[in-house]
């Protein structure tokens, strides 16, 4: 007997089938006005009771509570959690650097790290759109919103599809992504965030648009512990600046002084605006990452 063909190259077909079963768990509640499955903090028509009320002229009396009428000959209104939509924001790096990486590159777990939480969103009955960022000076490739089981599909084929290539700063690539995207929800960004650029007004940004910043910032295991020797000559991927290095392993302590500076900004930056960050290695097994970490931290349920 044969297997079944897998759905996508990104998630392998038993991971799917979990992830059907997963829930985003946002901090705060950036829903908006229509059909989903986020209890919002205001009232609505759902099944999960919430409270009474007094009636008034012009309520719609399906909702008055019969039974109490039948003792206090007095209506009142039940009234249940609102269920709304979420709007899954997913922004991926293409730059060039995200190629890196032996085994599995940063591109590539950055893509299954966005499709998983994509998975997560349209079983939901969510809003998602994804973005594709390459080159400074060309808008981000863009998946329109949609929704659905029906979409996962599309979804998958847009993610398989990004090639590394490019120089796009991810600050700028969050600007832009920001020019064209409409509603409030989580704003999934997966990036290495090396940049040579301010990332601390970023999750600002997002905040102010209505989306909470949850950041997956993936390196390569040479990168988060890199074993370097002697006279080098390290060259910028991306825009091909080079710089000679002597004796490279007396400059360790301070890359690594610097990476894990940024990584407590980040995680300092979205923790501030209400939102999450987690550093991710390629070489960490997947479903450890989906189902241990993620779900040990509060993102999945």
């Amino acid at each position: 007997m044969t297997a079944p063909a897998s759905l996508s190259s990104l998630l392998p077909n038993d991971v799917l089938g979990r992830l059907e079963r997963v829930r985003l768990q946002p901090v705060r509640r950036l829903t908006n006005p229509s059909r989903g499955e986020h209890l919002a903090g205001k009232g609505g028509s759902s099944t999960e009771f919430a409270d009474y009320r007094d009636y008034a002229p012009g309520d719609d009396v399906r909702f008055v509570d019969w039974n109490i009428f039948s003792r206090l000959n007095k209506p009142y209104m039940k009234l249940y959690r609102h269920e709304e939509e979420l709007h899954v924001c997913l922004i991926v790096d293409a730059s060039a650097s995200m190629r890196y990486g032996s085994g599995e590159t940063k591109l590539l777990r950055a893509a299954r790290m966005a499709a998983a939480f994509g998975v997560c969103a349209l079983t939901s009955v969510e809003k998602v759109s994804a973005h594709a960022c390459y080159a400074a000076g060309s808008d981000p490739v863009r998946l329109p919103p949609c929704t659905g089981r029906k979409s996962l599909p599309r979804l998958l084929k847009f993610l398989e599809a990004i090639e590394p290539g490019g120089d796009y700063p991810i600050e700028e690539a969050v600007n832009d992504v920001l020019k064209r995207h409409r509603g409030r929800g989580i704003a999934v960004i997966a990036s290495d965030f090396l940049t040579f650029g301010d990332v601390s007004g970023l999750f600002g940004r997002l905040q102010a648009a209505g989306l909470e910043p949850w950041a997956v910032q993936v390196l390569a295991p040479e990168e988060i512990d890199p074993d370097l020797t002697g006279d080098l000559r390290l060259v910028d991927c991306e825009n091909g600046a080079g710089l000679d290095v002597t004796r490279a392993g007396d400059l360790l302590s301070y890359y690594q002084d610097h990476r894990l500076a940024l990584e407590d900004e980040l995680a300092v930056q979205c923790r501030q605006r209400g939102g999450r960050f987690l550093p991710v290695s390629t070489q960490e097994p997947l479903k450890d990452l989906l189902f241990g970490t993620l779900r040990r931290r509060g993102w999945l349920r």
